[in-house]
């Protein structure tokens, strides 16, 4: 089996800024995203995907705010479209998909332990997460364990990982330690930039494991001497950054891999259907679980 892991946040900002949704007239202004998502959801199960779960910030605020006082809040985030986070999460039930609304903890981190829970079993063939976002890019194993852009359609392995940043995936927070994340609000060390952390990176692996002194560097890398200068100085931040970065493969989830295999939807998806102006869209669910229910006898 094949299991996907949606990051629902991700999606439903990409709702909620597409072009086509500011037309939409058919689904109230405070529903748009909520429908583009859910109809979208929807698809990926009419196109084969049979166990799926969905993660959301059901507040935007974690455990990592106390860590770092610059880290992402809410703040600035357009009321229309934070009001949507609950009525997606209750939508997405209604359709039959499993959902884990997150609010100690982040939506990343309820889909790295979902990656890590599925590919520990071995009737899963494959754990494809679905999220550009570049944290997520720890959680890739080998070929097993993906990441995909469904919006460009872009799907990377492990090779995929080591292309793109120049490093492994278990070294992809080192690499956010150096060069820092402004969507997360943290900066990274300056002086450091996405090559320069991973060359070194590429080389020694993780923070721990790089010379202090810049002579002993068996790599190459412009302004060594001022950048391992800063990282000796500012090692304990580096090393929080790290931190911040690190996705928590502990996070609460409360199911295994039987728990996300798609049943059908419940009663209520007739209701949501409505709310979100597509009645359409509890006809289709319905007809695809009557169509895999006869498929399965």
């Amino acid at each position: 089996m094949v299991v996907h892991l949606i990051d629902g946040t991700y999606e439903l900002f990409r709702y909620f800024l597409s072009p086509a949704a500011a037309f939409d007239r058919s689904a109230p202004p405070e529903l748009r995203a909520v429908r583009g998502v859910v109809g979208s959801i929807l698809g990926m199960l009419e196109g084969g995907v049979t166990h799926a779960g969905v993660a959301t910030d059901h507040v935007i605020e974690s455990f990592r705010n106390a860590r770092w006082p610059g880290y992402k809040t809410g703040e600035g985030i357009d009321p229309v479209l934070y009001g949507q986070f609950g009525p997606l999460e209750e939508a997405l039930r209604a359709l039959g998909v499993v959902v884990w609304p997150m609010v100690e903890f982040e939506a990343d981190d309820a889909l790295a332990a979902a990656a890590a829970m599925a590919a520990a079993d071995p009737r899963v063939e494959r754990v494809v997460v679905c999220t550009p976002d570049k944290d997520l890019a720890q959680c890739v194993r080998g070929e097993r364990v993906v990441q995909l852009d469904r919006r460009r359609g872009e799907q990377r392995d492990e090779a995929g990982v080591r292309a793109k940043f120049g490093v492994p995936p278990a070294s992809i927070p080192d690499w956010l330690a150096l060069v820092g994340d402004s969507a997360d609000g943290y900066p990274g060390l300056p002086g450091w930039g996405a090559t320069s952390a991973a060359t070194v990176l590429a080389r020694y692996g993780h923070l721990e494991q790089i010379p202090e002194a810049a002579a002993d560097w068996e790599v190459p890398v412009r302004g060594a001497a001022r950048l391992a200068a800063t990282l000796a100085e500012q090692r304990e931040r580096a090393l929080l950054f790290r931190a911040l970065a690190t996705l928590r493969t502990d996070a609460p989830i409360g199911v295994d891999v039987d728990g996300l295999q798609w049943s059908g939807p419940r009663p209520e998806l007739g209701m949501w259907a409505e709310r979100l102006g597509t009645p359409a869209l509890h006809e289709r669910a319905m007809a695809l679980a009557a169509a895999r229910a006869t498929a399965a006898r």
